[in-house]
């Protein structure tokens, strides 16, 4: 089994991680796709940058970076992944890494900062679940 495991920086998507993390332990066969996608750059950003290549290459660190917490607890657990920094609208773009791995699953934290139609939902999470042709499992934090 392939999991793809979006990862935006936020504790929710960390705690996505553990989940897997402890499936896996549990005895799940499985391999993990970690993404991040990095929102389009902004016309400003393009007019103050003069150079794409610039937006481009921080817009790798910035993936890269956020990424970097979830590699370490999966390298710490011996699970084998693959990660991947990609740009565009997030729901469709983690629907497309969805596809192109051939993932059988998704595992994914929600924020629960979308719109009404998402309120118990964040609105990627929400997208993600309704437009993935594969089990979606939502990962929400305790409340206090």
């Amino acid at each position: 089994m392939k999991i793809l495991l979006p990862v935006d920086g936020s504790q929710v998507s960390l705690e996505a991680v553990n989940q897997v993390v402890r499936l896996i332990r549990e005895g799940l066969k499985a391999s993990v796709v970690l993404a991040n996608v990095q929102e389009p750059a902004s016309l400003y950003e393009m007019v103050v940058a003069h150079d794409i290549g610039v937006i481009e290459r921080v817009s790798a660190e910035a993936g890269a970076h956020i990424l970097a917490p979830a590699e370490a607890l999966l390298k710490q657990a011996g699970i084998d992944f693959e990660s991947e920094v990609a740009n565009g609208d997030p729901a469709h773009t983690l629907v497309d890494i969805l596809e192109r791995y051939g993932c059988d699953m998704v595992v994914m934290g929600a924020r629960g900062q979308g719109t009404l139609r998402s309120a118990l939902l964040g609105s990627t999470s929400y997208e993600v679940l309704h437009a993935a042709g594969v089990p979606v499992m939502i990962v929400k934090l305790e409340e206090a």
